[in-house]
């Protein structure tokens, strides 16, 4: 099914996207990657501030490459995510509700997923380059000597992901599997 949602987003929202969704982003999202995850989480263990307000906050899981003259962003493909998975079930338990990358997700985030009814979308990795041109707005907000791992306010107009683990925990790299294997007997 195709949807279109506008970022931030609540609770409310996500519980009615699916695993094979089709899902359209416009609005808001940060990005962020291993160097930037590592600061934050460190942070939020001391208890201390960090640089943008997780609850109903969507990371993109990117580090782009520099733009080009007239460009807002260079290529804006994900990274893998599992690169995440360590500090991902905090941010999820201070409010995050979606995370932006590809590949597959441990059972720890999986269940942090289903517990703070979050929702994990894959973007198209090899597809940087066309991604970038759904992103309106980039600024550098915080970490700025952590070069392309920075973390990166973007405002996105109809920014294309599929989801992936919905708030049940429904993976689509599982029941694609066994749709496939099914389909071939």
């Amino acid at each position: 099914m195709e949807k279109k949602i506008q970022a931030p987003f609540k609770k409310e929202e996500l519980v009615s996207l699916k695993a094979g969704d089709y899902v359209y982003i416009t609005g808001t999202i940060y990005s962020a990657r291993d160097a930037a995850h590592k600061r934050m989480y460190e942070s939020m263990l001391k208890g201390e501030k960090i640089p943008l307000e997780l609850k109903d906050n969507v990371i993109y899981y990117l580090g782009p490459t520099p733009a080009k003259e007239g460009q807002v962003i260079g290529s804006a493909g994900p990274t893998t995510s599992s690169r995440m998975d360590k500090y991902t079930p905090l941010l999820l338990e201070h409010g995050l509700n979606g995370m932006i990358g590809k590949g597959k997700r441990s059972r720890e985030v999986i269940d942090s997923i289903v517990k703070n009814k979050a929702v994990y979308f894959a973007a198209v990795g090899g597809a940087g380059a066309l991604l970038s041109k759904c992103i309106r707005k980039s600024e550098v907000i915080a970490y700025e000597d952590l070069g392309t791992e920075a973390v990166r306010r973007m405002e996105v107009e109809n920014f294309p992901v599929i989801v992936v683990i919905d708030s049940e925990g429904n993976n689509l790299y599982e029941t694609a599997v066994e749709e496939f294997k099914n389909s071939q007997k």
